[in-house]
């Protein structure tokens, strides 16, 4: 089962391989065929296991990605990360599991490893971080998903980069098709991030088409849930967060801003399901129930501390105005949808912050 995988979506036609279809419904063609993988996937005698290797596996997403990869007994699992915003605390059910191995690596550096597929989710995230060092948060993007296609071509692996609803800027096209290329600042604060993810992108479907990587594309939209950094200037966890201290809740003007939320272990099963389908992608991941600043302000107040106030402070430069995916396509070709809504991942998540701030619910 698992060696046949690496012939999904192939068809011979005409000399060329024809690859699983892109999101936009075009054949990506390629002479090459992919990189062989190890030759214990055809091994007759010997039934190996998937390797997997997740960068930014000890990150928010990461880890709960590594959660669900390690429940399957088949699966060994490695983890890269540099601990920039990571923790080994995320991950510390499986220190010392015979399956899992965790190595402090920082991807713009190159990583030689034997793995069948690569998640590749190594990357700031948040704007405190990414704008903290924006040199390092393209440099990650770009030579680090670059060294991540150089080991996928290498050992035959198959590659999944979690791209992100960035790409799409301040969109000027509501909901945000994968069809829609994005309205993009290329020189404001965020472009380190909007713009290292779309040279990513780029970089992932170059070696698609040069080299015959087996590539799967995923832009995922805001995501929450436990283990989120606590402080980590995301709307969702900083009204957590100041709901739990007393503290009035900073809603970034004009608070008519939209986004979407999705739940973190809603977003892990989209992107299984992404690396185990046939298509490439790009395909959108989040949850398109759509949110002012003021309305996730106001549900945060009434289910965790109704005696809060909410103040309003200034905005960010190229802040979108708003953010709603169109999930049609996951929809359609991974059978996939949220099912968590936001008014019950916000409590699990705020369980979480009270353990780790001490601070009981009274």
């Amino acid at each position: 089962m698992q060696s046949l995988r690496r012939n999904e979506g192939l068809n011979i036609a005409g000399g060329f391989r024809v690859m699983a279809n892109s999101s936009n419904g075009d054949h990506q063609t390629t002479t090459k065929p992919p990189p062989t993988p190890s030759p214990l996937r055809f091994s007759k005698f010997f039934q190996s296991n998937m390797r997997i290797l997740v960068t930014g596996g000890a990150g928010f997403i990461g880890s709960h990605l590594v959660d669900r990869l390690m429940e399957n007994e088949k699966n060994e699992v490695i983890v890269a990360d540099n601990y920039f915003t990571g923790s080994k605390d995320n991950l510390r059910k499986w220190i010392g599991h015979p399956r899992f191995e965790l190595i402090r690596h920082d991807v713009t550096e190159p990583l030689l490893v034997e793995v069948d597929q690569i998640y590749h989710l190594a990357c700031p995230a948040s704007p405190i971080f990414y704008k903290y060092n924006p040199v390092k948060t393209i440099k990650t993007n770009v030579i680090g998903t670059l060294n991540m296609l150089g080991l996928a071509k290498r050992v035959g692996a198959r590659i999944l980069l979690t791209s992100t609803s960035e790409v799409y800027g301040d969109p000027l096209v509501h909901p945000q098709p994968e069809t829609y290329w994005g309205n993009v600042n290329p020189i404001g604060v965020r472009s380190c991030y909007d713009e290292g993810k779309r040279v990513a992108e780029t970089l992932m479907f170059d070696y698609h088409r040069q080299h015959g990587i087996e590539i799967r594309i995923a832009r995922i939209f805001n995501t929450y849930g436990p283990r989120m950094n606590i402080d980590d200037g995301r709307v969702v966890s900083n009204f957590i967060a100041q709901a739990i201290r007393d503290e009035p809740l900073t809603v970034q003007a004009p608070g008519t801003q939209t986004r979407s939320f999705c739940f973190v272990s809603d977003m892990v099963d989209g992107l299984i399901r992404l690396m185990e389908g046939e298509n490439t992608g790009p395909i959108n991941i989040g949850n398109p129930g759509e949110f002012t600043m003021i309305e996730l302000a106001e549900t945060v107040k009434e289910l965790i501390n109704p005696k809060v106030e909410i103040k309003m402070v200034e905005n960010t430069p190229d802040d979108p105005r708003q953010r709603k995916p169109d999930i049609t396509k996951a929809k359609e070709l991974l059978g996939w949808e949220p099912k968590i809504k936001l008014r019950d991942g916000l409590p699990l998540m705020e369980d979480d912050f009270r353990q780790r701030l001490a601070v009981p619910k009274n």
